[in-house]
Formats: C-alpha cells, structure tokens, sequence
C-alpha cells in the first residue's frame, strides 16, 4: 500500500517549493493507487489555514478536488463520508477538520454515536452525546 504524507499534500496543493510540488505532482496525478489517513487530511487542513494563512473555503475545496481523484483513497473510511464532513467544515467554520474526520469515523462505521463536550459538533446523521 502506498500512503501519502501531509507535506507531499501540501507542495502538490500550494506549488511551495516548485520542485518538490512537480515532484508531488507526478506521484499524484500519476494511475498508481494512493491512500490518505483522515489523520494527515485533518493536518493538511490546519496547516493551509494557520500556517499558510490560506481562506478557509478555499482549503476546502481543494480538499474536496484532491479526494476526489480516482487514485487517491482514504484508508479505513469512506470517501463520501469524508467528502461530506470537509463539506461540514464550511459554512460556519466552526467544525474543526480533526471533528470533521472525528465525523467522518463515526459516518463510515454506520449507526455510531459520538460522546463529546462540544455543543458545537456535527449531528447530521449521528447521535451526539455528553458523557
């Protein structure tokens, strides 16, 4: 199996350090399967919007666009839930990209509930429950 790392993400979604981003590139949008752990999406994620200090809606779409590519899987969950939670993270930026995959974990293993503090967290499609 061959797994991608955040910084590789990163380069291929921003074109920092043109070299290595054509590098990223060629991997990427290459027919060879590769898959991603919600663990690096929720990085990518952060990265772009606190480090790059990239538009929130913009990370997400570009999110959206890279999971979308044929080749790209995301291990142990599924990508329409994935696809669903970064969509969560939008309109009021107020679901986290780590609540979104959180999110997307309990999505992809059906009839799940999640127990959290956050009166703010996603229910669309879950039970949602304080401790």
């Amino acid at each position: 199996m061959n797994f991608l790392d955040t910084n590789l993400i990163i380069r291929y979604l921003t074109n920092d350090q043109p070299e290595i981003a054509k590098r990223a590139a060629r991997l990427i949008d290459s027919t060879k399967t590769l898959h991603v752990t919600d663990v690096v999406i929720a990085e990518v994620g952060f990265v772009l919007t606190s480090i790059y200090k990239t538009e929130r809606s913009t990370v997400i779409n570009s999110l959206l666009a890279f999971l979308q590519k044929s080749n790209i899987t995301v291990y142990g969950l599924d990508k329409g839930a994935v696809l669903q939670a970064l969509i969560l993270c939008g309109p009021s930026n107020r679901t986290s990209f780590a609540d979104a995959m959180l999110w997307a974990a309990a999505r992809s293993e059906g009839n799940s509930a999640v127990y959290t503090l956050d009166a703010h967290f996603p229910d669309d499609g879950l039970e949602v429950k304080g401790p």
